[in-house]
């Protein structure tokens, strides 16, 4: 059993990897922003703590991974999950827009990891999950700004991993693709069945597929796998 600590779990991807955590017998701590009503259903379903959290500021992260302790004793295994999208053509987002998707995406993980690996590193154990995208990977068109959060997400993965492997603490990345959550809401039907048409499976992928990986990368049988990334996208970019 796990101490797990999810940044960004009140919804989609995030909170079916509460779930998944939780069905596994593991601890959970999950950070919510805005979606209180979701986070307590989910808290009250599973019986993981919710914490609230603005991973856009480093204060607010480093309350919430206290807490996270506080609760738990120690975070074996760091999920960072958090993020927001932008569809808009790059000259079209203002620069108070691009700030708040590179705070959110890619600022946060790095506040999450900094105030966790020091115990991590005491303790000579730990598993970070970053979650990156398939646009981190090619670039997306229309959406500089997330494409942009997502490579430096798979960056930072890569550096970190050869940082704390000496210390025992595995790092890796899994890159969603086209995935059935909320964020994806807002596509059109048309450019969606499009996606689907271009994927070799010819489908969307659940949020429930993109957590079991989560569950593998955190389990001993990923006891030598670190500084990868694991692509979840049914075959739309190889």
């Amino acid at each position: 059993m796990s101490n797990v600590m999810i940044i960004g779990g009140s919804r989609g991807i995030g909170a079916e990897a509460v779930r998944t955590f939780c069905r596994n017998g593991d601890k959970v701590v999950f950070t919510y922003h805005k979606s209180e009503l979701e986070a307590d259903a989910l808290r009250q379903e599973c019986g993981a703590f919710p914490v609230r959290c603005d991973v856009k500021h480093s204060d607010s992260v480093r309350i919430a991974v206290n807490r996270a302790i506080e609760a738990m004793g120690q975070i074996d295994v760091l999920i960072c999950n958090a993020a927001i999208a932008d569809y808009n053509l790059v000259t079209d987002i203002n620069e108070t827009r691009w700030e708040e998707i590179i705070s959110t995406n890619l600022n946060g993980v790095f506040y999450a990891v900094r105030h966790v690996l020091p115990s991590m590193i005491s303790r000579k154990s730990g598993c970070i999950i970053t979650v990156g995208s398939m646009w981190g990977e090619v670039g997306a068109s229309c959406e500089v700004a997330y494409s942009t959060s997502k490579a430096g997400v798979i960056g930072l993965t890569k550096a970190l991993a050869k940082e704390v492997g000496p210390s025992g603490i595995r790092v890796n990345c899994i890159s969603p693709g086209l995935i059935d959550t909320d964020m994806n809401k807002s596509v059109d039907e048309n450019s969606i069945e499009e996606m689907e048409e271009e994927t070799p499976l010819g489908r969307m992928g659940s949020p429930e597929e993109v957590a079991a990986v989560m569950k593998y990368l955190a389990s001993d049988e990923a006891s030598f796998i670190t500084g990868q990334v694991i692509s979840v996208n049914g075959g739309y970019i190889v």
